[in-house]
């Protein structure tokens, strides 16, 4: 196993300085090399091998994500080399690698298969842009895997091998029928879409290809239909009595405290004493890794102070929304809904009880919703639940045309501008 370290070699500069990171492998090979990473002495914790956790420090997490990432992908290396004939570990390879991962060189051509398994098991160190230096979260990467599956299942159906320059809009239109043919909705249709568009151009960076016609596909969804509950809707959850099943009442519980926060459940499951203050809430969205602030409603301090401020947190997401649909249930959400999805190429209408659609994101979509339909600014919401643009935002607030018709017509009456028939 190699020993990795990171350093900087002069700790009393008073300048930014090169980490560099030290791998020492085999009986006497040591590979030193300089990353483009620069940090502040003053910054670096040399017992730790990372940037310090100082509010005066505003690039630690992106350094120490890709530090982290660093050690990863040496790891992941040697691990290969000890399972594989064609790696070898070496000073030559190891610089190669480092090369490879900083840009520095262009990686070895690959064909399409090859990259595209590369480009899935890369997701465990590649940097997300989108999350500010973190790699790419599991659900993108599971999402990579399937699309994968489905072009394999598609290459035994349709009889042939895609190469890259096959990656065309004839290849998209027949893919998509395919698809359609599985009886797969038109959502789930459009992710496998994006997915080969994202490997096609990652390929086309590194020059293994100039298909450039993935471009064109026109990647094709429908609006979620995924529902919100209302205000009176979460009072008669939080007034149910669920003291006979502890499961139940600890899932109403951590499920209202997403309701009242906005908070994703990757979120609203990591809520700690030191997110609290001055009756406030602040914490890392780790979707985003963007910070939001959020005050404490009198629901959220209810359930905060009833568990002393240690949530029942430790379940799965699956597990969770498994019990939060016997939550409902048992609390009367019996509300008829009608719901139509497009699953192979047709429009397919299914009547739900409400309990049957409630899922542990009903919660973010609730507390965007009611705020919504209380006349709260949206560029306010999209502050505290973290929403880039107000298109997405609208998107994804679930307010029916009445609803609207009925917000207008409180407006009109708060502001006197209701014309009176004489």
């Amino acid at each position: 196993m190699a020993n990795i370290k990171f350093l900087i070699r002069d700790m009393e500069a008073e300048t930014e300085q090169t980490v560099y990171v030290s791998s020492r492998f085999g009986r006497n090979e040591k590979l030193m090399y300089a990353t483009p990473l620069k940090v502040e002495p003053i910054f670096w914790n040399e017992k730790e091998e990372r940037v310090k956790n100082s509010k005066y420090c505003t690039y630690r997490d992106e350094v120490n994500g890709a530090l982290n990432a660093i050690e990863a992908l040496i790891k992941s290396f040697i691990a290969q080399s000890a399972t594989s004939d064609n790696v070898t570990v070496s000073k030559d390879s190891l610089k190669n690698l480092l090369d490879i991962h900083f840009g520095k060189v262009k990686a070895k051509a690959k064909d399409f298969h090859s990259f595209f398994e590369e480009f899935i098991e890369q997701c465990d160190t590649r940097l997300s842009p989108r999350r500010g230096g973190q790699t790419i979260d599991y659900k993108t990467k599971r999402e990579y895997a399937r699309t994968y599956y489905y072009i394999q299942e598609y290459e035994k159906n349709r009889k042939i091998r895609l190469e890259f320059r096959n990656i065309d809009k004839l290849f998209f239109n027949d893919f998509v029928a395919y698809l359609q043919e599985l009886g797969l909705s038109t959502n789930t249709i459009w992710h496998k879409t994006v997915s080969i568009k994202a490997v096609m151009k990652a390929a086309n960076e590194q020059e293994l290809t100039d298909n450039t016609k993935y471009a064109t596909f026109k990647n094709v969804s429908e609006e979620s239909q995924a529902i919100a509950l209302s205000e009176k809707e979460l009072d008669l959850l939080f007034k149910h009595d669920f003291s006979d099943s502890p499961r139940m009442e600890r899932t109403r519980d951590l499920f209202l405290i997403g309701c009242w926060t906005g908070l994703r459940f990757s979120d609203f499951t990591r809520i700690r004493q030191e997110n609290i203050k001055d009756n406030f809430l602040t914490i890392q969205q780790q979707k985003t890794n963007d910070f939001v602030t959020i005050p404490l409603h009198s629901v959220f301090l209810s359930i905060w102070n009833k568990y002393n401020g240690m949530l029942p947190a430790h379940i799965s997401n699956q597990k969770f929304n498994d019990n939060l649909k016997d939550v409902c249930r048992e609390a009367g959400l019996k509300e008829r809904v009608m719901k139509s999805i497009t699953k192979g190429g047709r429009k397919i209408t299914t009547v739900y009880e409400k309990w049957q659609l409630v899922s542990s994101h009903t919660a973010r979509r609730s507390f965007a919703t009611n705020l919504y339909k209380s006349g709260f600014p949206s560029i306010s919401i999209m502050q505290i639940t973290g929403h880039k643009t107000e298109s997405s935002f609208l998107k994804y607030i679930k307010v029916t045309k009445e609803e609207h018709a009925k917000m207008l017509m409180k407006h009109w009456q708060k502001n006197g501008n209701l014309l009176k028939v004489m």
